[in-house]
C-alpha cells in the first residue's frame, strides 16, 4: 500500500454520494425506495442527453431522465437512471456471486429483526437473517427489479427519523483479485481498514444465486470519519470485495451499457478534482470520463445542481464515479442554493443546513 497521505493531499472524499441504479421506469422505482428504503428527498431530478458517457453508451449520446434521491437519516443516496431512448437491458444471465461488478448494495438498519419483520409482513421478496463474520446481523431482501440489498446493522446515523433504514451504507463487489482491487478501493478510495479477510463457504452467503461457492471475502472500511461538506450525512461506509473460487466470473456489465439495468455505478462526493485526476493517473486508473475537461474547467449543469464528474475503472472494469458539486439546491421554491466553491473543502456543512433538504421531500 502507498503512503496515503502523501498520495491523498489536496483531495477530500466525502463518503459515497450515490449508487447508480438503472431501470426501466424510475417513477415505479422511486416509489418503492420511498416506501420502502426510505429515500424521499429529491436532490434534483431531470431529463437530458448524457453526452459525455460515450465509452459506455455505444458511442452515441443517450437521452436520459434521472433522480437523484437520498434519506436523511444518512448514508448515499441513489442515483434512479431511466433511457428515454432505447430499452434498456437486463444482464445477458443470471448474475451469481464473485461476478464482476456491484453485486449488491448495502443499506443501513438500526435494528435488522425489525425491519425484516415490516418487510416480511409487506411481503417482500427476503432471506432469512444472517451474521456476517464480524458478529452483524443482516438480511438480503430482492426489489421488484432484481436487485439486492443487503439490509445490515450500523451505529453510524445523521438523522433520528421514524424509518427502519438509513440509505447506502456501501457494496460487495464482485473482484477477480482483491489486492489488485484494494488498489482502488483503500490507496484511492480511502478504505484502509480490514475488518475480516476470510476465504471458505460462508452459510450466510448461501441464499445468494452462487452463495454456496468456495470465496475469499474482505470486508474494507475507513478508519477515519468522512471530512468535506456532506462528510455527516454520507458517513461511514464499507466495501465487501468477493473473489470467487473454482469458475471464472464474468462482467455483470458483459455486453451492456452504462445506464442498462442494475447498479451502474458507485458515486462518490469530493473535492479537488484536478488533484484526484493526477493522483488517479500515477497509480494507473486515469480518468475514462472527465466533464471538467470537456467544459474547460466550469461546472457541467446537471439541472438543479451543478459540479464536475469525472469516471475511472476499478481493474475488473466497474465504474467509479467522482463528483465535485459546486451548486446544491437548498430551498428550491425560494432560489436558494449552496455555492460550495467558496467553503474550505475538508469543513462540514452545519447540521441544520443539511436538514434543511427535506423541504424537497416527495410524500406519498
Amino acid at each position: 500500500m502507498i503512503d496515503k497521505q502523501q498520495f491523498m493531499e489536496g483531495i477530500v472524499i466525502s463518503g459515497i454520494q450515490q449508487l447508480g441504479i438503472g431501470v426501466a421506469n424510475v417513477a415505479e422505482a422511486w416509489k418503492w425506495y420511498r416506501k420502502y428504503l426510505g429515500m424521499d428527498i429529491k436532490v434534483f431530478e431531470e431529463s437530458a442527453t448524457a453526452a459525455l458517457m460515450l465509452p459506455y453508451t455505444g458511442g452515441l449520446p443517450r437521452k436520459r431522465h434521472a433522480v437523484l434521491a437520498m434519506n436523511l437519516n444518512g448514508g448515499g443516496g441513489f442515483e434512479i437512471w431511466q433511457y428515454t431512448d432505447r430499452v434498456p437491458q437486463a444482464p445477458l444471465f443470471e448474475p451469481a456471486l464473485g461476478d464482476l461488478g456491484i453485486f449488491a448494495a448495502k443499506i443501513k438498519t438500526r435494528d435488522a429483526r425489525k425491519t425484516h419483520a415490516w418487510f416480511t409482513e409487506e411481503k417482500l421478496k427476503v432471506s432469512g437473517i444472517a451474521t456476517e463474520p464480524d458478529g452483524r446481523s443482516f438480511f438480503f431482501v430482492t426489489d421488484p427489479f432484481n436487485n439486492i440489498f443487503q439490509v445490515i446493522e450500523s451505529h453510524n446515523w445523521f438523522g433520528n427519523r421514524k424509518k427502519h433504514t438509513g440509505s447506502v451504507y456501501g457494496v460487495i463487489i464482485g473482484v477477480t483479485n482483491v489486492e489488485n482491487s484494494r488498489r482502488v478501493y483503500s490507496d484511492i478510495l480511502g478504505y484502509d481498514q480490514v475488518v475480516f479477510d476470510q476465504k471458505g463457504s460462508f452459510s450466510d452467503l448461501s441464499y445468494l444465486n452462487g452463495g454456496d461457492a468456495l470465496f475469499r471475502r474482505v470486508l474494507l472500511k475507513n478508519s477515519q470519519p468522512r471530512t468535506g461538506a456532506f462528510g455527516r450525512l454520507l458517513g461511514d461506509s464499507e466495501i465487501e470485495l468477493v473473489q470467487v473460487e473454482g469458475r471464472t466470473p464474468r462482467k455483470i456489465y458483459e455486453g451492456r451499457f452504462w445506464g442498462d439495468l442494475g447498479f451502474i455505478h458507485l458515486c462518490y462526493d469530493i473535492r479537488g478534482m484536478e488533484a484526484l485526476n493526477a493522483a488517479c493517473a500515477k497509480r494507473g486508473f486515469a480518468f475514462t470520463v472527465d466533464s471538467f475537461a470537456h467544459h474547460d474547467g466550469n461546472s457541467f449543469d446537471m439541472g438543479e445542481a451543478a459540479g464536475h464528474f469525472s469516471y475511472i475503472e476499478d481493474p475488473d472494469g466497474t465504474l467509479i464515479e467522482f463528483v465535485e458539486t459546486h451548486k446544491l439546491p437548498i430551498v428550491k421554491k425560494l432560489g436558494i442554493y449552496l455555492n460550495l466553491r467558496k467553503r474550505k473543502p475538508a469543513k462540514h456543512l452545519p447540521n441544520w443546513v443539511l436538514k434543511t433538504l427535506r423541504l424537497s421531500r416527495v410524500k406519498d
